[in-house]
């Protein structure tokens, strides 16, 4: 069986200016697309903004409920961020008999995506084990659903206001489970365009229109590695991998399950976007074809 690569959209932000773009299979500008786990980025940026508001803290411990009578509670904000919680998590995307992850999201965890990752058991000392986690975002999630009054619509009001809002991302559509938590890790509708805004974000140091929307110093946060195993082939930082390894220093990027990603190169003015359906087994070419569009600015 032949296993197939496709581009739904490309996009290239190039100082300011879009200079690339095309979409395919039927995809249009205004076509909103899944994030996958880009929406792990988005989920930092809104981590940074509670944060920036005084409601929620790096280094503290998490105010996870299920972790206040065990070793789970010592689990700071910070190492969630960094995925390095300790927590068990198997982030596997086709074995649905030990993947986490597919039970969470499409099985007995749907109903309540952090609940279900926040009752599994701490497998490592807290900060001391890289593990790449969708269930850890969710966690997160959650707390700033919590940290702004509670429930999908405090949450989305908040993400309005203060995100998408503000950076005119009009197309953005988060999805929630039943027990109203953001599904951080997976479910963010947007267009190209918006998804590029949203790097745009990044590329600016957290300032929009003259207005500061992340933190200072939370974008470098997002791109301050932290150990990962020798097999990863990116490294990692805060929620964002990082590109230093391909040969683009300073660069970070957004990463999604069937190859999307969106791709911040300061050093070139540069945001690129890619949204497709490209199974693992056949991404090389498409991280070729990004490094040239990188290359090309």
């Amino acid at each position: 069986m032949t296993v197939e690569s496709i581009t739904l959209a490309e996009l290239v932000v190039h100082r300011g200016a879009v200079v690339h773009e095309l979409y395919d299979a039927g995809t249009e500008p205004d076509t909103t697309l899944i994030s996958w786990s880009t929406a792990k980025s988005v989920t930092h940026a809104l981590v940074g903004i509670a944060v920036r508001q005084g409601l929620l803290e790096l280094d503290a411990p998490a105010p996870v409920p299920e972790w206040a009578g065990d070793e789970r509670r010592t689990i700071t904000l910070r190492q969630l961020l960094n995925m390095r919680s300790g927590l068990r998590f198997v982030e596997d995307y086709v074995d649905d008999s030990i993947s986490h992850c597919i039970d969470m999201l499409f099985g007995s965890g749907k109903d309540d995506v952090a609940g279900y990752a926040a009752a599994l058991p701490l497998e490592h000392p807290p900060g001391s084990v890289f593990n790449y986690s969708s269930g850890t975002t969710n966690i997160i999630a959650r707390m700033i659903g919590q940290a702004v009054g509670g429930g999908e619509a405090a949450m989305r009001a908040f993400m309005t206001e203060e995100l998408f809002g503000p950076l005119g991302m009009t197309s953005a559509d988060p999805r929630f489970d039943d027990a109203g938590t953001f599904i951080g890790s997976s479910f963010l509708y947007c267009t190209a365009r918006d998804f590029a805004r949203f790097g745009e974000l990044y590329l600016a140091d957290g300032v929009w229109d003259g207005r500061r929307i992340l933190p200072e110093g939370w974008v470098d946060f997002a791109r301050t590695p932290v150990p990962v195993p020798p097999d990863e082939e990116f490294g990692y930082g805060a929620h964002w991998w990082l590109w230093d390894s391909h040969g683009f220093p300073g660069t970070f990027a957004a990463h999604g399950y069937e190859g999307q990603y969106i791709i911040v190169c300061p050093d070139r003015d540069l945001v690129v976007v890619r949204l497709g359906k490209t199974p693992v087994e056949v991404r090389p070419p498409v991280i070729r074809r990004l490094e040239e569009l990188l290359s090309s600015y």
